[in-house]
């Protein structure tokens, strides 16, 4: 009796089971059907974005030569104005739109990853391997201080490569996912990218330069190099993480940007501090440039030590060039919004406290709110 009794609740267990099942293959249907809607709706929000830029490529290539051919009168100049404003916002707009939309892959991650979708359409999802890739940065700068040190202790050849692989790999592995990120929004500016691409063919180059006197004379340079600009990537991740996470929480910066070897737009409040020491860094670098430049004509001189020379003197006028202007950049748009807040401020004292009471009126109260939305 208790076999029998067995078995019905074995069977009842399993026609239960078979219910869920079918609310499963509902489930699942309804997904399908849900998956091909989004493609759909997906690939005709592309076309549309594609169909306005399009049409506004036109319409400024339009407004360029209506402009400097046709004499205008001071309200079609108004219009044009405004019209040109319009078409900057628009194209604002429509990047945000591509942000929750799938982007095709770069030709270096087709090259490395093939058609492999890599984009990101949650945002907390985006968020996360953002800051999986700050914290792969931060692990790697740790071990490469690390390595650095010992090298410079301790005198030996597989303690050396040990750690050029390791930078071989590393900036390697950043650039992939340096390409990931800018799939899916990143703002990184493009000399960081290529400084990367550049500290790869370094790396390979130092990992392939023989034993001899020439490496010797140079390796001690180097291993002091690496400690100095592991310190300083460290102090700038530590400042940058947590200015980051302040404008991300205001709401004044997208949540894709990244922290880079150098300065990046939203790293201005308060990093003039860290100025002396980035700088003190590319000059390292020209210094590196200089000593392997006297290096080629070394009785025993290779290959590698020509081309590293010339590496580093790109760097290192890259990165000074890049920084300079970046800061030049923010200074002059400091001093444009004080100016811009100043008169702001002004108009609204000195404008009479009054409703609009014709066309004029409204447009004067119209463009007010724009001027204030653009701040």
């Amino acid at each position: 009796m208790s076999q029998s009794v067995n078995v019905e609740e074995l069977e009842k267990d399993w026609s239960e089971l078979s219910d869920e099942f079918r609310s499963l293959e509902a489930a699942n249907q309804s997904y399908q059907e849900l998956h091909e809607r989004l493609e759909e709706m997906q690939e005709k929000c592309t076309k549309q974005i594609q169909h306005q830029r399009y049409r506004m490529r036109q319409i400024s290539k339009n407004l360029k030569t209506f402009m400097t051919k046709q004499r205008l009168t001071h309200t079609n100049k108004e219009k044009l104005t405004q019209l040109e404003k319009s078409i900057m916002k628009r194209k604002a707009q429509i990047h945000e739109i591509e942000q929750g939309l799938p982007q095709q892959n770069s030709r270096y991650l087709k090259i490395i990853l093939g058609d492999v979708n890599v984009s990101i359409l949650n945002r907390n999802d985006k968020i996360r391997y953002k800051d999986e890739y700050e914290k792969f940065k931060l692990i790697l700068n740790v071990i490469g201080l690390l390595l650095s040190f010992l090298n410079i202790v301790y005198n030996y050849r597989a303690l050396e490569l040990v750690f050029l692989f390791l930078l071989v790999w590393y900036y390697c592995t950043l650039t992939i996912r340096e390409s990931i990120l800018k799939v899916n929004g990143s703002r990184i500016k493009g000399w960081w990218r290529l400084h990367h691409f550049i500290s790869t063919v370094c790396a390979g180059v130092l990992l392939v330069w023989p034993q001899g006197e020439p490496w010797q004379l140079f390796r001690t340079q180097f291993m002091y190099f690496n400690v100095y600009i592991s310190l300083v990537q460290y102090m700038q991740f530590r400042y940058q993480k947590g200015v980051l996470y302040r404008l991300k929480a205001l709401g004044e910066r997208h949540n894709m940007d990244i922290t880079i070897e150098g300065f990046h737009s939203w790293m201005w409040r308060g990093l003039k501090f860290l100025f002396p020491f980035l700088f003190v860094g590319y000059l390292f670098q020209f210094y590196n440039a200089y000593t392997l430049y006297q290096l080629t004509a070394h009785p025993d001189a290779t290959w590698q030590i020509p081309v590293l020379s010339i590496l580093f003197q790109i760097l290192f006028v890259g990165n000074t060039f890049t920084t300079l202007m970046v800061i030049l950049q923010k200074q002059t748009e400091r001093t444009e919004n004080r100016y811009r807040l100043m008169s702001l401020i002004a108009s609204k004292r000195q404008k009479p406290v009054r409703q609009p009471t014709n066309n004029d009126g409204e447009e004067q109260g119209k463009g007010d709110a724009d001027s204030a939305k653009s701040k």
